[in-house]
């Protein structure tokens, strides 16, 4: 019972520890609408977790017609929006959606293989796109040099 309480404490200290020292960097990235989805925003929170960085989007649209729930392709290409590159990282393992009830948009996670620290030092846009089903359309892009805390 002696062992209890200094094992709790150190515990705790080693908790608090880690929380204080996390590593895990969080920015936002607004995402522009394109011609073919106008009217709509998005925006997509980049956090780097290790050698990979995780992408939390939230868009409050898709062009008319699109099959709902709609399947979203998400990429990170070279270049920007203006001036895209070819496909840098393909992030489609999933293309699911959530709904987001409160907003009536929709909610969705993806993942590179890519530190943050290289996405940002590098020239790079995430493209949100509609399935083929839908036809393939862009719909939302960002420079990733946009991004901010």
């Amino acid at each position: 019972m002696k062992f209890r309480l200094p094992l709790s404490v150190l515990l705790t200290t080693a908790s608090l520890f880690g929380c204080t020292s996390s590593s895990h960097q969080s920015m936002n990235l607004p995402l522009a609408a394109t011609h073919k989805n106008p009217g709509h925003t998005a925006t997509t929170t980049l956090t780097g977790e290790g050698n990979q960085t995780n992408f939390d989007f939230y868009i409050t649209g898709v062009p008319n017609g699109t099959i709902l729930p709609p399947r979203i392709y998400t990429f990170i290409n070279k270049g920007s929006c203006q001036q895209p590159g070819p496909v840098a990282y393909a992030m489609n393992d999933k293309v699911n959606t959530e709904p987001n009830a409160g907003t009536g948009g929709w909610t969705f996670y993806r993942s590179a293989p890519i530190t943050m620290p290289d996405l940002l030092s590098g020239k790079y846009a995430v493209v949100v796109r509609t399935s083929p089903e839908d036809g393939s359309a862009d719909i939302f892009c960002g420079d990733i040099a946009h991004a901010t805390r």
